[in-house]
């Protein structure tokens, strides 16, 4: 009988499950929306969209006036507010910005990246900012990446394409893309190139570590924390590949700047040289007008080094990918930005030395139409396609 008593209980417990989720699903006000379930909120929902996990949300963000509250799971802090508003984001981007830091969430999610800009707010954010956009906008920095990028196309980028036509391969456009933009950005930021992108198409140790950092990050946002938490105390799924790619990290960011400190020491470079990488910049930097800037710790240094690696390989290597993918799409675009290119900037050199000392990167602002046709693919497929924001005080958005 006790049997029985247990049977029927757990049928009718299924059963009555079925229908009050079947009933929440069918008074929901759009199909769209995610169910919020009793205890979960409406987390599930949104795990069984992670493939599509982008376009799920515009698609709920278009059903409900740009603006959604998503309910995270009572014991795990996923409370979030959703908008793709414009008069909501200048407010917040803009017009309210001091009272949108990043926050403390932020940094425990992308707790990695240490307080390099990307964790960073407030004055050390500005100070970081100020800083990289003065060393990157010298002339000889820009002349600096115009050869690196230059001598990765020719010798890099045009004979692995070359290559694959040759044997008529079949490959990931988007791998190629990321190897070149991950070789650029190592040498801009450390002076050292680490052969990524090469015919052999070598594993790279870095490179492995970024996309298993980024992997990992991923899925933090979609995992209360303390689950996240456990998975990490306890060593094991993503959190497993977070830890050695944290450790991997340390060790080539490290190797780099006892490399960079004894060329320095050793005289084969100056500290003070006019043409430099970022690394040698920071390590130069002037803390009487950066003050929160500590160039004597390798920690910085090293903070410093992992967040150009992730800005300037996967936001550059994904515009690219998608940039390409949209002109094999679009034939007549790819006709009427060469003829751009041809019409408006003067004809290349047969010698690389005065063709790098008389670019003036000020003419590719003649190339609207291609400034524009890049401008839609960002548009389309945006590399950063969400911004974490946390108010410091209670504020009413414009919607």
């Amino acid at each position: 009988m006790a049997m029985i008593s247990l049977l029927e209980i757990t049928v009718s417990f299924l059963f009555f499950s079925f229908f009050f989720g079947y009933f929440l699903i069918m008074k929901k006000p759009h199909r769209s929306f995610p169910t919020n379930w009793p205890f979960l909120g409406m987390l599930p929902g949104l795990l069984v969209e992670i493939p599509r996990v982008y376009d799920y949300v515009t698609e709920f963000l278009e059903a409900s006036n740009l603006t959604f509250p998503f309910k995270g799971p009572c014991f795990g802090g996923l409370d979030m507010l959703f908008t793709v508003d414009p008069a909501n984001i200048h407010h917040i981007m803009s017009s309210n910005f001091a009272n949108y830091p990043k926050g403390s969430e932020f940094k425990k999610l992308f707790s990695v990246l240490g307080d390099g800009i990307f964790n960073a707010d407030s004055d050390l954010w500005k100070d970081l900012r100020k800083s990289a956009q003065s060393m990157m906008s010298r002339p000889e920095f820009q002349r600096f990446t115009l050869r690196t990028n230059m001598s990765k196309l020719e010798k890099g980028l045009v004979p692995i394409l070359d290559h694959f036509a040759e044997k008529k391969l079949v490959f990931d456009l988007q791998d190629v893309f990321q190897r070149f933009t991950f070789d650029t950005t190592f040498v801009l930021a450390t002076g050292i190139d680490p052969g990524c992108l090469s015919i052999e198409m070598p594993k790279i140790e870095f490179a492995k570590a970024l996309d298993e950092a980024e992997e990992a990050i991923f899925f933090r946002h979609f995992k209360p924390e303390i689950v996240w938490k456990m998975q990490r105390l306890l060593g094991f799924g993503d959190e497993l590949k977070m830890s050695i790619a944290h450790s991997t990290f340390d060790r080539v960011c490290s190797e780099c700047i006892a490399s960079k400190r004894d060329e320095i020491t050793r005289g084969v470079t100056s500290i003070h040289s006019s043409s430099k990488d970022l690394l040698m910049s920071y390590m130069d930097v002037d803390t009487t007008k950066y003050k929160l800037l500590n160039p004597g710790d390798d920690k910085f240094l090293r903070d410093m080094i992992l967040s150009f690696m992730l800005a300037g390989r996967d936001t550059t290597g994904s515009a690219l990918t998608w940039f390409f993918w949209l002109l094999s799409k679009n034939p007549e675009v790819t006709t009427k930005i060469r003829q751009e290119i041809n019409t408006k900037l003067s004809p290349r050199t047969n010698n690389d030395s005065d063709h790098f000392s008389s670019f003036n990167p000020q003419d590719l602002n003649k190339l609207v139409y291609l400034h524009g046709a890049l401008c839609e693919a960002l548009r389309l497929y945006p590399p950063v396609p969400f911004q974490h924001k946390s108010p410091t005080k209670p504020d009413v958005l414009p919607s």
